[in-house]
């Protein structure tokens, strides 16, 4: 049910593998035994305390310390069947058996004069292995204390042992060294060896149970399964999982998937690692000069073994027909190919023939590149030459520069996506673009500071040089001009990376920060620090994730990509932004981060923006109403003739549910009037001329000259009532010509105010198209009009410039090259 791992002074709880149910504290030493035993588990630290807990509880149900000098706990294990009894054996080579449950010492055994390193079950009751640091292999009886049988290792220490459960009687045995040793039990003797099983020393192995497997780890970060199913009872590997022994140097995306990630570690290895599942992982190997000879040999015993793979390059265009990945070793002058679908070392050594194959002469590759048509690779060297070779033949195609293309090391080089220009950047300060066919010097850019490493996003077409004094320049291989300069870093800038859509930089500094530069703002979106320098990155062909490395971590580490699943602002962050620590990915996060993580995730949440009114008192602002509200006021009646019914409504059959409405834009309902019985039955003509409430806002406003009320009153309005209101203005409907002029006063005031713009050209619109020939008659609506008609020429003037520049500065940038 549950998986216990010591690390430090604590041990904790795992499971599922994937969350932490229980964390046990209480050591005051490193924990280096552990022994899960029913519902305890009993651990043992380096000051010689054993403990053993309660699991459920987490607490401590008994201590127990011995004396370093006398007793010091190596080994520990619980005899089958043997009820509350725990078998310890110690340094100094005396074993104790002891009762947890009465805490009390039964029988101590004297010890074969050897320090005790491993204890085993084997399959027979009362029966006991036990593996010391001379080599020996005691099998003893606990119950009778007689010694069984021995046997010499002679490999050094006995750091595992095992024993088969399917009937065959055969002992496993690890070595400090990485072989493995089987004893036959019946016949008492070495029956085969299992040699380099690990490249370090063995650190466990164990059959599984009634079955002919055995699964060993080691410290060369390996898990191997063997399989017993061959005569003679030696093993073969059946399966395995492996990842770098050494740290990793460089990691980069394979393919345009973003499903594997190519690692090259200090381990001199080359491995590809899958973001989906572990069992799609493959190791291309450890590089060799002699693919034949390391095969026989070993890779161990190989005197042609390459050093670590320093940098390299791949690409999958014709990775089916010939190798599609080449690397660089570390203070070698030969680059390999490597083949990714067979995974393993490829067909050629690519070494200039201009040094005679001189080993003596300090010079080695630095930077490789393969074109996007996996046809040719470049490469460059410390001594400020740069090559083109074929990739399918290995033949030298030519190289830059009448003897070197620079005058000192060649620190990065990159080819175009068309296979137009090669860019390099070499310690002599110097950015040269050349054409790739003819090998011509097309450009020479001189940088303020020499470069530390170059990389191109194809795509854009632009480079990022990263230079020698923390800051990085972003040049754009169109113009051929620096177009950004970046600074803030402290330390080494260790590696580059780019987002597909090339809009994002994301680099790594031995100052331990991890930052997102935005390339359109030219600025500084995301930065966070992390607690061992990343010393490789790489952003997935999706931007789905991000891939690091970090010194002195086997591991790669996968972040996710946030602006893909929430709103993050990618606002520039202040300059005396200061980061913070974030713990690196894992599949188990405590419960502490958890926590951080959703304090930090409120509040880096982005506040909510409320747009005001207007933005600017200098802007004309547009009414938010829909467009039927005044778009139409100038064509009602052809939609009245549209919409004219065909017969005359009927009247619904009684529905006492429903409450009438009165008809407009709001709704609200009828009350019921009921009718008094002395109600005369002669018209009221004075009701029907009576002043609508628009009417009287307008009368109001020549007296305040407020004219807020009437345009709110306006803008609840639906087209027909605004007709209708506009209408009873002339005086032939009960209007006056003062109120009239108060009308235009109010599409003035509009306008000096910039806002509702639309509206205000809708109903000055529908008020001329009335009331025009009146106000021809009428000298104090026509001075009145003519104000208007300036206040509208003026605006519009303003308006138009404001498009006309707008429109130019796009067709500028739509046409010139920047």
């Amino acid at each position: 049910m549950l998986v216990y791992a010591a690390y430090g002074k604590l041990i904790s709880a795992f499971a599922k593998n994937k969350e932490v149910v229980h964390t046990y504290k209480g050591h005051q030493a490193d924990v280096h035994l552990l022994l899960p035993f029913g519902d305890h588990l009993i651990s043992v630290d380096k000051d010689n305390v054993v403990i053993i807990w309660d699991v459920e509880s987490e607490d401590t149900y008994l201590q127990i310390s011995y004396d370093k000098a006398s007793f010091e706990v190596s080994a520990l294990m619980h005899p089958s069947t043997y009820l509350n009894k725990i078998l310890f054996g110690s340094s100094q080579g005396s074993l104790q058996l002891w009762n947890i449950k009465s805490n009390k010492l039964l029988f101590t055994f004297p010890g074969w004069a050897s320090a005790v390193t491993v204890l085993q079950q084997t399959p027979a009751v009362d029966v006991v292995g036990v593996g010391l640091a001379s080599g020996q292999i005691i099998v003893h009886n606990i119950r009778f204390d007689e010694t069984l049988m021995k046997f010499q290792q002679d490999w050094g220490p006995v750091t595992a042992l095992s024993f088969r459960t399917d009937g065959h009687p055969i002992m496993a045995s690890g070595s400090p060294i990485g072989h493995i040793g089987l004893w036959d039990l019946e016949e008492k003797k070495f029956v085969s060896q299992m040699r380099d099983a690990h490249t370090t020393a063995i650190a466990g192995l164990t059959f599984l149970q009634n079955e002919p497997l055995l699964i060993t780890n080691g410290a060369d970060n390996a898990i191997r399964v063997w399989i017993f199913d061959v005569a003679g009872g030696d093993g073969r590997l059946l399966r395995q999982r492996i990842g770098h022994s050494a740290p990793p140097t460089k990691i980069r995306h394979h393919d345009q998937s973003s499903l594997n990630i190519l690692s090259a570690g200090q381990d001199g290895t080359l491995q590809s690692f899958s973001t989906v599942h572990e069992r799609f992982n493959k190791s291309l190997g450890h590089g060799t000069l002699n693919k034949t000879r390391a095969k026989k040999k070993g890779v161990t015993n190989d005197t042609a073994k390459l050093p670590a793979i320093t940098t390299f390059a791949s690409e999958t265009a014709r990775q089916s027909d010939w190798d599609g990945i080449i690397a660089c070793h570390r203070g070698f002058l030969v680059t390999t190919t490597w083949n990714y679908q067979k995974g393993s070392i490829g067909a050629h050594k690519l070494e200039p023939e201009r040094f005679n194959k001189n080993r003596s002469l300090n010079v080695h590759a630095t930077a490789v590149d393969i074109t996007s048509c996996g046809n040719f690779a470049v490469i460059a060297l410390s001594s400020g030459h740069i090559d083109v070779y074929n990739m399918q033949s290995g033949f030298h195609r030519g190289h830059y520069g009448k003897d070197k293309a620079h005058a000192g090391a060649v620190r990065g080089v990159s080819v175009d996506a068309l296979n137009q220009l090669t860019v390099s950047v070499g310690a002599d300060r110097l950015l040269k673009i050349w054409r790739f066919k003819s090998k011509e010097l097309l450009h020479t850019h001189s940088l303020p500071a020499a470069p530390a490493s170059s990389l191109l996003h194809r795509d854009s077409g632009m480079l990022a040089i990263a230079l020698d004094e923390f800051t990085i320049h972003i040049l754009d291989m169109e113009t051929r001009r620096t177009v950004r300069r970046f600074s803030g870093h402290r330390g080494q800038i260790n590696d580059m990376t780019f987002s597909p859509d090339g809009r994002w930089l994301i680099t790594a500094s031995m100052d331990c920060t991890i930052r997102t530069w935005d390339l359109p703002s030219g600025s500084l979106v995301d930065c966070f620090l992390v607690d061992a320098a990343a010393v490789s990155l790489s952003m997935s062909p999706t931007g789905n994730f991000l891939a690091s490395s970090h010194v002195d971590g086997l591991g790669i580490y996968l972040w996710s990509n946030n602006t893909l699943c929430s709103m993050v602002s990618l606002r520039p962050l202040p300059a005396d932004y200061e980061p913070t620590v974030i713990m690196l990915p894992g599949t188990c996060p405590s419960r502490d981060t958890e926590e951080e993580e959703v304090l930090y995730a409120d509040s880096s949440e982005m506040d909510e923006y409320i747009s005001p009114a207007q933005l600017d008192e200098h802007l004309i602002t547009l009414s938010l109403l829909p467009d039927s509200r005044w778009k139409n006021l100038l064509h009602l009646d052809i939609i009245r003739k549209k919409n004219k019914p065909k017969e005359p409504p009927k009247l619904p059959k009684a529905a006492p549910f429903f409450i009438p409405t009165i008809p407009g834009l709001v709704p609200q309902f009828a009350l019921p009037s009921t009718p008094s019985e002395d109600q005369s039955k002669i018209v009221n003509l004075g009701v029907l001329a009576q002043k609508s409430t628009f009417y009287l806002q307008l009368e109001k406003a020549l007296d305040n000259n407020s004219y807020k009320e009437p345009v709110k009153l306006l803008r609840e309005l639906g087209p027909s009532a605004i007709e209708t209101e506009l209408r009873a203005l002339s005086p032939d409907m009960g209007g006056e010509v003062r109120v009239m002029q108060s009308f235009l006063k109010m599409i003035s005031s509009i306008l000096q105010s910039k806002r509702d713009f639309d509206l205000a050209q809708a109903y000055l619109a529908l008020f001329l198209k009335l009331h025009l020939r009146f106000i021809a008659d009428q000298p104090e609506l026509m001075e009145e009009a003519e104000s208007v008609s300036a206040h509208l020429e003026e605006m519009w003037m303003s308006t138009q410039t404001l498009l006309n520049q707008n429109i130019c500065l796009l067709s500028y940038i739509k046409s010139a090259l920047l």
